[in-house]
């Protein structure tokens, strides 16, 4: 009994303690304490020990921030007032600086989704401005007393892979869109394999797609989108793989996947009208064949040659309005009509590349409304663009096999490591 009551004790003093030592003040001191319990060890009391610990003093100035940063991107219809103004900055000398700067022109001009990082002082006045040019070198505008010093650092251009797979549920954009993969990398995708796929009709509910592209980065910013390094599609349980190399794609054997031509002169479109013996033209309001396809697109729309050629003839011609005629290799020629305008410089005899823009949509001519005539004549003969054999390209050369395999059997071996799954970036 005795001994419950000097345990009952203990707890006693032990309470009156803490709570002594909890409610005191803390005036500039952390007052730290130990309770050492009573052991087995046959110790007969309790041991406080109590030390008092001075905190340090605080350094002058803290809480006051010298400057702050600020990140924002150019949105639609921005002037340099709304930009500065969302950038925080209330400075009257530097918005009437960059409003009027000769060497500050490159901002004013900066393109939608372009970010700008401003540093400025609590009053919010503007310390230094960064961005990236169009050429990717990085612009910094920084205060000298009373006037601004801007300067031009070189870009630092980084490369970075992404990956991406997708499904067609409905059309290759929505997939691509999807899958968030950029609209040029999508187009990419369809030049590709425009030789094996008619991309108008073939597609089919369940197709696939991976596909492994870079990314080109300055200073740590996007600024562009890179070339499709490998790509790989499933069109009808049919497998297409095309791997980058030397300038030009080619499958894993080695064969040029491109043709020779481009099955469509514009980027993924809606055929409005196909190629038939007997089709109600529009606007003569009468049956007649119809040897060459229509592809719907906004008046504007980049126009481009389906094969390396020479330009045989180009100006305004009757129901094709402006339309360009270019001859390739002897045999071949393809008519591109109702063009609203035709591409800087052009003129009769020149040489153009596959793929070189060579004018644009419109719905100049017999057309009720605008899209691209587009013809494929072989030996002056109309032929189906969207079914003709096309010309193979030539496949890579004997000195280059051996390099070509290793680049490509790398690639083949991500695409099937990398089936049907996205991820953000291969190191």
């Amino acid at each position: 009994m005795l001994t419950q009551n000097l345990l009952s004790q203990e707890r006693k003093i032990k309470l009156r303690w803490f709570v002594t030592l909890s409610t005191m003040p803390l005036l500039g001191v952390v007052t730290a304490f130990g309770l050492v319990p009573q052991s087995d060890l046959g110790l007969a009391s309790t041991r406080i020990a109590i030390e008092e610990i001075a905190l340090p003093k605080a350094a002058p100035n803290v809480g006051a921030i010298a400057s702050f940063w600020r990140n924002e991107r150019v949105q639609r219809g921005d002037t340099v007032v709304e930009l500065l103004r969302r950038l925080n900055v209330e400075d009257a000398a530097a918005g009437a600086y960059l409003r009027t700067a000769g060497e500050a022109e490159s901002f004013r001009k900066l393109a939608v989704g372009r970010e700008v990082q401003a540093e400025t002082s609590a009053a919010g006045g503007l310390v230094a401005l960064r961005y990236l040019d169009d050429d990717g070198a990085q612009v910094v505008i920084e205060r000298q007393g009373d006037g601004y010093t801007i300067r031009t650092l070189p870009a630092q251009l980084e490369k970075r892979l992404f990956v991406r797979t997708g499904e067609i549920s409905t059309n290759l954009y929505a997939a691509t869109d999807a899958a968030e993969m950029p609209e040029a990398a999508a187009n990419q995708l369809t030049e590709i394999f425009s030789g094996d796929i008619d991309f108008h009709h073939d597609l089919r509910k369940g197709d696939k797609f991976t596909v492994m592209y870079e990314m080109i980065y300055s200073n740590g910013t996007l600024v562009n989108t890179g070339r499709i390094q490998a790509a790989e599609f499933i069109n009808q349980g049919q497998t297409y793989r095309a791997v980058y190399f030397q300038g030009d794609y080619y499958t894993a054997e080695g064969k040029s996947v491109r043709k020779a031509f481009l099955r469509s002169p514009i980027a993924f479109s809606r055929v409005s009208s196909g190629f038939t013996k007997s089709r109600f033209h529009p606007v003569l309001n009468k049956w007649r064949s119809h040897k060459g396809v229509d592809f719907a697109a906004p008046i504007g729309t980049k126009v481009k040659a389906t094969s390396d050629g020479v330009i045989s003839s180009f100006g305004r011609q009757g129901g094709y309005g402006n339309v360009i005629m270019i001859n390739h290799q002897g045999r071949f020629t393809t008519v591109y009509g109702h063009l609203s305008r035709f591409a800087k410089g052009l003129r009769r005899g020149q040489r153009v590349a596959q793929g070189e823009v060579i004018g644009y949509v419109g719905m100049t001519g017999l057309t009720s409304g605008p899209h691209l005539h587009y013809e494929f004549k072989i030996d002056g003969q109309q032929r189906d663009p969207l079914r003709v054999a096309l010309p193979d390209a030539k496949p890579v050369g004997d000195a280059d096999k051996a390099a070509f395999q290793s680049v490509a059997d790398s690639f083949v071996a991500r695409l099937n490591l990398l089936r049907n799954t996205n991820l953000a970036k291969l190191d």
